[in-house]
Formats: structure tokens, sequence, C-alpha cells
């Protein structure tokens, strides 16, 4: 996250004044998403609530209502800007009673995806209950930092036969001919992703490192949108920003959602 003063933050409805820590720096556990947001509208809100609502679940086996996290995200928005990145961050108190959640709610300057080609670096390492964007980030981000010390932009994390999972914090897909293909693996699904799955011309199939040379371009996704890939390892991609272009059309096109 961005310098936490350029943040306004809302613990469970109340704001919390800068410059003092982010408190989700201080949570061990929990669960969150991010998103865009313009003019109080977002690409797949019911994606976004979903995710936290399962999640909320799995873990903590209790409610999260989709009601409530609007009036919260809404609140939070009302009090900063209507054009942002927000991040809702939601755990359970165990000492606190039955309240349903700890909510934080983070209203921060709007992001865009980098107008550069990202280059790749692949490591051996998948994420546990890759299926949930939980906050056990230590692995992914120390992987990601490493990755960007030796020059590269994103590390791509993969199993140990050479599996292709998804980015330290992106999703990942590969072009061959017309078809977008999206590594068949355990990872998180994210919304970006999910948006652009539900065009035609997508499939899911297991991609290995050492089967690159099969594909023509890619890309990664995440909240901010879709971003070229220039080359994973040493393995370059000429095609990857006619393919960034492409689905950039066609996320274009999925309509927002008033908070």
């Amino acid at each position: 996250m961005a310098d936490p003063t350029s943040w306004y933050v809302e613990v469970d409805g109340q704001p919390i004044a800068p410059p003092g820590p982010l408190p989700s720096v201080l949570l061990t556990h929990g669960h969150f998403t991010v998103m865009q947001v313009r003019a109080g509208r977002v690409r797949g809100l019911d994606l976004h609530l979903d995710r936290l609502e399962s999640a909320h679940r799995e873990l903590y086996d209790a409610a999260l209502p989709a009601d409530f996290l609007r009036g919260r995200i809404r609140q939070a928005l009302a009090a900063a800007r209507q054009d942002a990145t927000v991040r809702v961050v939601a755990a359970q108190n165990l000492d606190a009673g039955p309240r349903p959640a700890l909510l934080i709610v983070a209203v921060g300057p709007p992001g865009e995806p980098s107008t550069n080609a990202d280059r790749l670096m692949s490591v051996p390492y998948t994420r546990p209950f890759p299926h949930i964007k939980h906050l056990g980030t230590f692995g992914q981000a120390q992987h990601r930092r490493l990755a960007r010390r030796r020059g590269f932009d994103e590390a791509l994390l993969t199993g140990p036969d050479g599996t292709i999972a998804e980015g330290a914090t992106t999703n990942v897909a590969f072009r061959v001919g017309n078809t977008t293909v999206w590594p068949d693996a355990p990872a998180l699904h994210g919304v970006t992703m999910a948006l652009l799955e539900r065009a035609a011309g997508h499939t899911r199939a297991p991609v290995r490192l050492a089967d690159l040379a099969g594909y023509d371009a890619a890309v990664v996704t995440n909240s901010r949108g879709i971003t070229a890939v220039a080359a994973i390892d040493g393995h370059p991609f000429t095609g990857s920003a006619a393919f960034a272009a492409d689905l950039r059309r066609c996320y274009d096109a999925v309509p927002f959602d008033a908070v």
C-alpha cells in the first residue's frame, strides 16, 4: 500500500487519524479485497462482495452480509473521494463477543495498470489456501521483492514441476491463436480474471514453464487492470502488447455497478 497518509481509513465505521499505522498491518489473520472505484461505481462489485462473504464464512463460520459491506464502503467513499482504490479487510475479533466482523475500509488514490510490459521471474512457491485472498502474504511479498532486486517486475509462482499458478499479486493468462488460456492450478480467482472469463474464447489448462514456447503472448491482471508481459525468465513474448489491448477492450466494455 502507498503512503498511509494518502489514505482515509475507517475501522468498524469509525475514522482513524493519519499518520498512525494502518490497522491492517496489526492483523495476522483475515481476508480482503481491493477494488477500483470510479464515480462511486465498481466493475464486478458482486464478485468482490461474494469473495468477502464466502471467505468470511469459510474462515470464521460467520455471515458478512452484502448490504452491510456496501453500507460501510459507501460511508468511507462519501467521507473521502469517489474515484479511489478501496481496500476492504475483514477479520474476526474473538475477544469481542458476537460482532459479525472487524471491518477495515481504506480509501486511497485510484490505481491504473502499468503502461510498460512486465518481466516475470519464476519462483518455486505456491500460496497456502490459494483460493482465499488472505492476509498471509509474507511468502509471495518476499518473492516479489527478490524478483525486483534482480530487475524483474513481478514473481511468478510455480509448483515443484514448474506448473504455473499465478503471479505474486496477479493472475496470469496466455494466448495461443485466438484462445486465452488461464493456468489450471490452485490460485486466487481474481475479479478481473473472472470478468474477462465471461467472454468467449477463454479456457483453462495446465501451463508449465517448459511449455512457454507454445504460447504467443502473456498478460497479468489484477485490480488495476491488465498489463502485457514482456518475458518470463529469459523467454520473450513479442505479441503481448496486442493481446493486452484486446483484453482491455473486453474489460472496458464491462459495465460498472453502483456501490
